[in-house]
């Protein structure tokens, strides 16, 4: 295979360019109909046919949003052909079909793109792979709720893109049979929720899923957002009157709700952490949040490896996108927002006795956020029958901590693109790049095989890789150690509308606490504390 050819998709020919390494990309193949016009809010349907050959050498326009990221295209009104694939494949000599990775762009399910340059699969494709990323409806194109219009719309896109996998790899040398789904942040997330769902069954083999935000939404939730952000456009909260404004229109009144949300949140934990789109359990796109489903065995014939990373907020805090808390009654008030049992904040204090109350606070929201629903989704993976696998990403150097997306560019082996030196805390060193090809070969190892290199986890033991530097020793079982004990009895659950206590929930000097954050009697239903 030249690095330079052409292939033969299912609605065309397209042609693709070298990537360098022996690898070809072919960028931008419409894998859906434009989402707008008489298709706005609706699933996506079947892209049309195109006669001669396309040109698919650059990047598709992005989903309606109003991020400006580094290096990857901007939207503007009037792109509407966003929803597209991009493929990366290495030349091979044995001819043999190759192992698919398919992965999912993060960005909170409102902003993003698989332009970024931190997703580019050249040096995966180059390990054997070929790679796939892709374009989906974010924000309120994507995941708003509209009456009437199916939900989750973003991950119907996702089920589309994966269906273009199946239909079209083999013409570029991939398995169709051999696919393994990645996602980080709401990538991840939306990994966890392709695991639940029925529509994409036997789409996928293996799953990658990085910091998996413990973030889903009540129908009433997202219809109360719905009804906030139509007032901000000056619309009825209806099906004609969404329609009866331009996307640009929504994208300005979600950011004006989002904006608010200090003050006047939807659901409490939006005064803290104002992420105004979730997946939705409306039990029929989504029928349940993905922990339930894991742990009844939704997907137990799919191999799980997830990640999380040791300080995830501190990325978040940095870039201003959490509230700050820095006192005591600030503390006291987001532990209300979360009903964060009593022990687990005093736990936090305890383990931690010098550090401010920032630290603290940053620590609890990163577990609640991200670190302890992608431990136990591995957890109630493998309990339920599944094969699963967890490592954290704890690399530290020259004060760069180990936060949320600092993993992203070490498993791509992209180190040196735009954008990375700030995600990784400064230029790479060697111990960087040893670190980097580790896990590069960990996720090429298990989207090949299953096998990511150390041992899966068990119904009674949960070994973790940590990648560090220097490289550190897999520990052998993480079920009750450190904080992890603190967490052992705290349920998850579904973000409902409400505002925030203004006080010190009962319970946090040492009393049971509020109900809601007492342990369930079922360790399969989690219902609080709920964050996005």
């Amino acid at each position: 295979m030249s690095t330079e050819a052409d292939f033969r998709t299912a609605s065309g020919r397209v042609r693709g360019k070298g990537a360098g390494n022996g690898v070809t990309a072919v960028l931008g193949i419409p894998y859906a109909a434009a989402p707008f016009g008489a298709r706005r809010f609706w699933e996506p349907q079947p892209a049309p046919a195109w006669d001669g050959t396309r040109d698919c050498t650059a990047f598709g326009p992005i989903a309606p949003q109003s991020a400006q990221l580094p290096k990857a295209p901007v939207w503007r009104p009037g792109d509407e052909d966003i929803l597209t694939v991009n493929v990366w494949v290495p030349e091979r000599a044995d001819g043999g079909a190759l192992p698919v990775l398919f992965f999912i762009h993060g960005g909170a399910y409102t902003f993003g793109s698989s332009a970024q340059p931190d997703f580019d699969g050249t040096a995966l494709a180059h390990a054997g792979l070929a790679v796939v990323s892709c374009n989906y409806r974010v924000g309120f194109e994507g995941f708003g709720h509209v009456s009437g219009h199916p939900g989750n719309r973003g991950l119907l896109d996702q089920i589309a893109a994966l269906r273009w996998v199946r239909d079209n790899i083999a013409a570029f040398g991939g398995d169709p049979g051999n696919v393994t789904v990645a996602g980080h942040s709401s990538g991840a997330g939306s990994v966890a929720c392709l695991m639940a769902m029925e529509q994409a069954r036997g789409l996928f083999r293996r799953a990658i899923a990085h910091s998996v935000p413990n973030a889903f939404y009540t129908a009433e939730l997202a219809a109360a957002v719905t009804e906030r952000i139509a007032g901000e456009a000056e619309v009825a909260p209806t099906p004609q009157g969404l329609l009866s404004v331009p996307p640009e229109a929504l994208v300005a009144a979600s950011d004006t709700v989002t904006a608010h949300c200090r003050t006047n949140p939807v659901a409490a934990v939006h005064a803290f952490d104002p992420v105004i789109f979730q997946p939705v359990v409306d039990g029929e796109v989504l029928p349940a949040d993905p922990l339930r489903a894991l742990t009844a065995g939704a997907a137990r014939e799919v191999d799980l490896l997830v990640c999380h990373t040791l300080e995830e907020c501190w990325f978040l805090h940095t870039v201003g996108a959490v509230r700050e808390v820095t006192t005591e009654a600030g503390l006291a008030d987001f532990a209300a927002a979360l009903s964060l049992p009593a022990h687990l904040v005093d736990g936090y204090r305890a383990a931690m006795p010098d550090a401010p109350v920032l630290d603290r606070y940053l620590a609890l929201l990163g577990d609640a956020k991200f670190g302890e629903y992608t431990t136990r989704l591995a957890e109630h993976h493998a309990r339920a029958g599944g094969r699963a696998y967890l490592a954290r990403f704890a690399r530290r150097r020259n004060g760069a901590r180990p936060w949320h997306t600092a993993d992203i560019p070490f498993a791509f082996g992209n180190l040196d693109a735009a954008g990375a030196d700030f995600l990784i805390g400064g230029a790479p060193d060697d111990h960087d790049r040893a670190l980097s090809r580790r896990m590069l070969r960990s996720w090429a190892g298990f989207a090949a095989t299953g096998d990511p290199g150390w041992p899966a986890v068990t119904a009674a033991t949960t070994p973790v890789k940590s990648w560090a530097v220097p490289d550190a020793p897999l520990s052998a079982d993480d079920t009750s150690t450190g904080l992890r004990a603190l967490w052992r009895d705290v349920p998850f659950g579904l973000l409902r509308p409400g505002q925030p206590a203004r006080h010190r929930p009962r319970g946090l000097s040492g009393a049971a606490g509020p109900a809601s954050a007492r342990p369930s009697a079922r360790t399969d239903v989690i219902t609080a504390p709920a964050v996005s």
